[in-house]
């Protein structure tokens, strides 16, 4: 088992250097490209352009240009924008990166709780009613884009109903934990449930069809046979072995919110993320930014993978061997 994380680990490793290469390529080596243009304004001379290029280093050979950068932004960490000059780039991911965070851990945990026992239900009562309901609300939530589910929220709490119904319904936006739990979850639970919605429908309909398909193996009919309850077979046997693709999935969408996915729901909510803040480093083509974001979200993706492979092998130990 060591061994098989050291590779993993290794990977990991390796592919978090191959996307910084990529990235760097694309931004700083994309022919028509001049970051200088960008840090000197559109009325920039070519005297100031060569200055600026010297002074931000975009006059060396690529290869010591990415080493400089690669070190200003993980050893030094002390990249700045190219957009706001002075502004460090490590601070303004540090600063939205726990809004990002306490988003796409609560609504992690609503929708893993509500998508496994309604994936479990559908699945101990299939072909009865509740199985179709449950069914009909995860394709609705599949089907219902996250900045329009928000928005309704928003127009249904922000309206008249609010001085009635929703008068306990701050106003969008973020408050820290450390100004209290408790107003720190009341500002995040809207935009929780909005981005569970989603995810919840898609886990119980995989783990529905993954169990469906266990409850039909040989090994269950074995069980049956040796007269254990449906309800044990069920919940010891089968959802074990159902469990693993839902770990596949949480791994690649956990990454994936974490490093940024979820920007439409920070957005509609006002939500200072590392989405947004991605989404307006692109619009500045703040490139330091880009780079720093990019990053970011490509650790946690990476992260994410090397996580789940790790406990596909806990689970099924034939993985080990790959």
């Amino acid at each position: 088992m060591l061994s098989f994380v050291a590779r993993r680990v290794l990977a990991a490793v390796l592919v978090l250097f191959a996307i910084s290469v990529l990235v760097f390529l694309i931004f700083f080596a994309t022919p028509g490209v001049d970051p200088a243009a960008r840090i000197a304004g559109r009325s920039a001379t070519p005297q100031i352009l060569a200055q600026v290029r010297h002074e931000f280093g975009l006059d060396r050979p690529l290869p010591i240009r990415y080493a400089l950068l690669m070190e200003h932004l993980f050893i030094k960490r002390d990249l700045t924008s190219y957009v706001n000059i002075g502004d460090k780039v490590v601070p303004q991911i540090m600063n939205a990166a726990p809004v990002t965070l306490s988003l796409v851990i609560g609504a992690a945990v609503i929708w893993l709780v509500a998508g496994i026992a309604g994936g479990v239900v559908a699945a101990r009562f299939r072909g009865r009613l509740i199985d179709p309901i449950i069914m009909l609300a995860g394709i609705s939530a599949i089907s219902v884009p996250a900045y329009w589910l928000g928005e309704v929220v928003n127009l249904i709490t922000e309206s008249r109903l609010h001085s009635s119904v929703f008068s306990w319904v701050p106003a969008a936006g973020y408050v820290p934990i450390s100004q209290g739990v408790g107003q720190w979850a009341l500002h995040l639970l809207f935009p929780w449930l909005t981005l569970a919605a989603l995810y919840a429908g898609i886990y119980a309909r995989v783990l529905r069809a993954e169990l469906v398909t266990a409850l039909g193996e040989d090994y269950v009919r074995t069980a049956r046979a040796k007269g254990l309850s449906e309800r044990r077979i069920l919940i010891r046997h089968a959802l074990r072995c159902s469990l693993i693709s839902i770990v596949s999935l949480f791994g690649l969408d956990f990454g994936s919110l974490v490093g940024g996915a979820a920007l439409l729901t920070e957005v509609v909510f006002g939500l200072p993320g590392v989405g947004q803040l991605t989404y307006t480093s692109l619009q500045d083509l703040d490139l330091p930014v880009i780079m720093g974001c990019v990053m970011y979200a490509a650790f946690f993706v990476v992260l994410a993978n090397t996580i789940v492979d790790v406990a596909y092998a806990w689970l099924d130990p034939r993985v080990r061997r790959a």
